[in-house]
């Protein structure tokens, strides 16, 4: 397998302070971890209340303001060799991340981070509405292991 190489998309983290290329690393270290190699093109985007409280309407029929949505694509489909696997892309509100460190009394970055590992794991087909405990047993073993933001 070769390492993944990532074409990443990133919206509203300047706004915010976060650094893409720290979410780039972020990002292809997990790939990593999991096993996903090849070229995969992936976005994150950062988004204001209404518009998350919106995506969660259309999209789960939950009409309230949530902190991470995730709309996967390729997963880890079996793709012909080369092709570029379209992870898909994870949302996440930033405002909503800020409650929940302020909640829990971590760092603003933590909790952003936290969000977007736990987008990734839904890209690559991880479900905690589904499963018995394994996306977020995964989600706190890699949080251990991978870079900061």
């Amino acid at each position: 397998m070769t390492a993944a190489s990532l074409d990443l998309t990133v919206e509203g983290a300047g706004e915010h302070g976060l650094d893409p290329a720290a979410l780039e690393r972020l990002a292809v270290a997990l790939l990593a971890a999991e096993g996903v190699g090849g070229p995969c093109a992936l976005g994150i985007s950062f988004v204001a209340e209404a518009e998350m409280q919106a995506l969660n309407a259309e999209h789960r029929a939950i009409d309230e303001v949530t902190d991470v949505l995730a709309f996967p694509l390729d997963g880890r489909d079996d793709l012909s060799p080369g092709l570029e696997r379209q992870l898909g892309d994870v949302v996440i509100c930033h405002a909503q991340a800020l409650r929940q460190a302020a909640d829990a009394g971590v760092e603003p970055v933590a909790e952003v981070r936290t969000l977007v590992l736990h987008g990734l794991l839904h890209l690559l087909e991880y479900d905690h509405e589904t499963d018995a405990g394994e996306m977020l047993a995964r989600q706190d073993e890699l949080s251990g292991l991978l870079p900061q933001l």
